[in-house]
């Protein structure tokens, strides 16, 4: 039986293989933008981690006014980072804006030729979920997460003053572990909020 077919004009065609390019470049757009976002706080954590060795080199670093300095640093850093993280997830809210918006299109034209069914893999019914654990945004999010985490445990580090050196490490340990679980649920919140 042959597949039902309904004529598309052809400007119309037109208009929608416009749209389509768009949107398809919309959503490259997005990747691209991801990956910068990530490699920017990478290349800023590994920047004042250098600069940290460095500071080995001058006399009277370990002062308090060099602890309270780096401590302010890795706040900011780890700001940055919390950034970093709505800025991943609102380019993963844009290309999964995109991929919704090519499928429709593709729905259209499944509906205008029947024959088409089978020629897409994702529908808007099979379309992969917006917050997805095994997905490249979710991986680079953890990156920047553990980081967040990291240099959280370093401002914490820094900043205290207890003469107790188990108590320091266990403030650190502690700080790092919060903040790594806060960042992966900013990320969780901002893709699954409704």
């Amino acid at each position: 039986m042959p597949s039902k077919k309904t004529s598309i004009p052809e400007d119309s065609k037109e208009i929608l293989t416009a749209e389509f390019n768009y949107i398809a470049a919309t959503a490259t757009q997005a990747n691209e933008d991801r990956a910068r976002a990530a490699s920017f706080y990478l290349i800023s954590v590994g920047s004042l981690v250098a600069a940290l060795f460095s500071t080995q080199l001058i006399e009277n670093s370990d002062t308090p006014t060099f602890r309270l300095l780096f401590s302010g640093l890795f706040l900011i850093l780890t700001f940055l980072g919390t950034t970093t993280i709505l800025q991943l997830a609102r380019l993963r809210l844009a290309w999964y804006e995109s991929m919704l918006a090519m499928n429709q299109i593709k729905e259209y034209a499944i509906e205008k030729d029947k024959g088409l069914q089978n020629a897409f893999r994702w529908k808007k019914t099979t379309a992969p979920p917006l917050y997805k654990t095994d997905s490249i945004s979710f991986q680079q999010t953890l990156e920047v997460a553990s980081l967040c985490g990291l240099t959280f445990g370093a401002a914490v580090y820094f900043a205290a003053s207890s003469g107790c050196v188990i108590c320091t490490w266990l403030y650190t340990i502690f700080s790092a572990l919060f903040v790594f679980l806060l960042e992966l649920n900013i990320y969780k919140r901002k893709l699954t909020k409704k």
